[in-house]
């Protein structure tokens, strides 16, 4: 069975979210989100986070003092985020859950709403098109100056080295998707699709777990 279809039959269990891909990720998701967190949060910054899922890389940028808007298309997802305590503490920021899909960020906010934007396991589930569109969209949502930190599984180059990624993975996949119907596949080309719609100081820095955090910054708009 896909990673497509794994990610669907994961909208109808939302409740196992966090389970399965702790399991998957062999324990490496909470670096992931605190690692995007740190890319964008901090006391005062109004960050957005993208197909938020069930709400922890929001969650961790509220406790770093953020004000954060989390956007997913799954209301399953939402009730499984609202419903977790935020972080206690004189840091702590205000989170806004909205129903909402990616590719609607450009209708719903105005140019220079965010002060950064994070997307966790959300670009492997778009197509080049859709992950070129919603880049070309933070560009303007976000403000100049502003990151944009997306965290995903990334498979290896090589015919021999991702090979063996797949074999030293399957056990993993396999048992993911026994106890909580989910699993992740890797995204390709994302660093260069950055660079292409237009982000600067591009950087690819590699977290445990086969994933990596691809960032880049809102250059400054030229006047035309």
């Amino acid at each position: 069975m896909s990673s497509y279809v794994y990610m669907k039959v994961l909208e109808s269990t939302p409740q196992r979210y966090d389970r399965g891909i702790r399991i998957l990720s062999r324990g490496a998701i909470d670096e992931v989100y605190r690692r995007l967190a740190d890319s964008i949060a901090e006391p005062g910054a109004h960050v957005l986070d993208i197909g938020c899922g069930t709400g922890n890389v929001a969650l961790a940028c509220a406790a770093r003092g953020a004000s954060v808007v989390g956007i997913d298309f799954n209301t399953g997802m939402l009730e499984v985020a609202r419903a977790k305590p935020a972080a206690q503490g004189a840091g702590t920021g205000h989170i806004e859950w909205l129903e909402l899909g990616a590719l609607e960020i450009e209708d719903r906010f105005p140019s220079d709403t965010f002060d950064g934007a994070a997307a966790c396991l959300l670009f492997s589930e778009l197509t080049d098109d859709e992950q070129s569109y919603l880049l070309t969209t933070l560009l303007s949502r976000v403000r100049p100056g502003g990151t944009v930190a997306i965290a995903d599984e990334v498979a290896p180059g090589g015919t021999v080295a991702r090979a063996w990624w797949r074999m030293r993975r399957a056990p993993w996949v396999a048992g993911t998707w026994l106890l909580a119907q989910t699993s992740t596949r890797p995204v390709h080309g994302l660093e260069r699709r950055m660079r292409d719609s237009g982000f600067r100081d591009v950087q690819v820095e590699p977290i445990p777990g086969d994933f990596a955090l691809i960032s880049g910054v809102v250059p400054t708009r030229v006047e035309s």
